[in-house]
Order: C-alpha cells, then structure tokens, then sequence
C-alpha cells in the first residue's frame, strides 16, 4: 500500500507522538505536550496530533465528561510508527481501548510515569517517551494451560540517572491502584511480587525473573482515585496487611513502597513521598532515600 502524501510529510516529531499513543494506548492532550513538547506552544503539539488525524493515524474520543480529548493511534498508525522504527512490538490500539473502562486506569499509569520524565528532564537523566511499557506478562510457573500462573505488573520502566561519574541503571515495577479493589485485595496482588521473586522452573536453579532483570526491581504502587484521606488510609492499611504477609516476609529482597499520585505529581520523585511498607513511618523518595539523605 503506497503512503498517503500527508504521512510522507509527517515531521519526525509526529511519528514520535504517535509511536507514544501506540506504545501508551491513551494520551490525553496535556500528556502528549509534557512527553513530547514540554517547551512548545499548546497549539503546536495540538496542530501535529490534528495533522496525525487527518492522515488517518490517530484519532481521540471525548472523556467520560468531555472536557478532555483522549488520543490514541489507529492500526495504520501503529503500522506506520513500526514500519519508521519508531515502535517495537504489537501494543493494542483502537477507539474501543480509549473510551472503555480501563481508559482511566491507562491515563493514571502514563502520568506517574510522566512524573519520572519531568524529574529527568530537570536532571539531564534519561527517561524517554518509551521509558516504561504496560501490562509485563511474568510467568510464576512453568507448566502449561491452566497449569500456568503469572503475574502482570501495570508498567515495568527502565531509568538511567548519572550516578557520579556512572551510569546507574533503575528499573521500577510500576502498580498504579484506583481504589476500585478492596485494600486486602490491593495487599494481596502486591504480596504476589514475592512469588515472582521465587518463582523457578522445575529444575531450574535461577529465578524466573533473571531472563529479563539483573535484579529484582523494587515495586511502586501509586495510589489516585479517592480523596485523599481516603487515599492515606489505605497506603496505611496496604502496609500493615503487606508487613505481615507471611511470604513476603520471607522475601526480604522485594522491596514495596506505596505512593500518592497527587503527591508524585506535585513534588516529584525524587522527593520523600513514599512509604516502604516494612518501615512506613519513614517518608523515602523513589530511591530509598530519607529526607535528610534526599536533599
């Protein structure tokens, strides 16, 4: 199929928004600008998603209350993005996607991750547009057909900081919790990071997760959608059930911390606004860092 004079015009910036609505499956229009354009006009990054539009690449659906334009790629934009090299894999795209029910919990995953990309901005680290993919399948065990149970964390992203002279490599499983489970269902799901952490093949030696990871990477789980009191009472909650999982307290090597995402967004990563679950009185950033040791 010959391209269409308006994708054959495309700047580069517009594959690279529409590789991100591929790889993120819905954007909101303030997101594609933070990713892509944080310094550029509104109507800039507004003119290249029309154009993306009018060639058939993209398209958006109103928010639950229309106040919001939800943008993701269609197939032949996916396409196109995969065929410039600009996306890897086979993401699922489509109007459905966006405007379904879990639109709201996609758009909460890309924003704490868009809260790791301000921070690198601002610190010349890298954590790119395709930092963090969705929905990691991890096996917990090998058998087959019903047999085989996994695991599937919201996002799993890779950050490059300069740590020195080096580079140090940091990769995040990320859970983002709208409050729609109950808070010991919340626990439960997050305690499953310990079965990943054991998880072997039959007469396997090393741990399932060494295929991809060159160690365990510590767990975030970011908490929205409630007020926020409700929000601080449940990170508490989570805490206390998780501190006494019999499993993950055998499973000292994973490490869980919880967050809010309004304090994510306001303060940022790098500021104390985690609470690891085995010492929650103690406000760390996203790194393990006090306060004190933080600035």
């Amino acid at each position: 199929m010959t391209e269409r004079p308006a994708v054959q015009s495309l700047p580069p910036k517009a594959i690279e928004i529409l590789a991100s609505l591929a790889a993120h499956r819905v954007l909101s229009t303030p997101q594609v600008q933070t990713i892509h354009s944080r310094g550029a006009e509104p109507r800039w990054v507004q003119k290249l998603l029309g154009r993306l539009r009018a060639a058939g690449l993209a398209d958006y659906v109103r928010s639950a209350h229309g106040r919001r334009r939800l943008w993701h790629a269609t197939e032949q934009g996916a396409r196109v993005a995969r065929e410039a090299g600009a996306l890897e894999g086979e993401p699922p795209v489509g109007a459905e996607l966006a405007a379904g029910p879990l639109a709201p919990h996609t758009l909460a995953v890309n924003e704490a991750a868009i809260c790791f990309l301000r921070s690198a901005a601002e610190r010349a680290d890298d954590f790119g547009p395709l930092a963090w993919r969705h929905e990691v399948y991890h096996p917990l065990s090998s058998g087959r057909g019903r047999r085989r149970r996994s695991l599937v964390a919201d996002a799993v992203f890779t950050y490059l900081r300069q740590d020195g002279p080096e580079i140090a490599i940091e990769q995040r499983f990320l859970e983002l919790d709208r409050a729609t489970l109950s808070v010991d269902r919340l626990a439960a799901e997050l305690a499953r990071y310990a079965e990943l952490h054991r998880a072997k093949e039959p007469k396997g030696v090393e741990p399932l997760w060494r295929e991809r990871y060159p160690v365990f990477p510590p767990v975030h789980c970011v908490l929205a959608g409630a007020p926020r009191k409700a929000l601080v009472r449940r990170r508490s909650t989570a805490s206390v059930l998780l501190a006494s999982d019999p499993l993950l307290s055998r499973t000292p090597e994973v490490a869980i911390s919880i967050c809010l995402l309004e304090d994510l967004r306001r303060e940022g990563p790098y500021a104390p606004v985690f609470r690891d679950v085995r010492d929650p009185g103690t406000p760390v950033d996203w790194l393990g860092k006090r306060a004190e040791a933080a600035r």
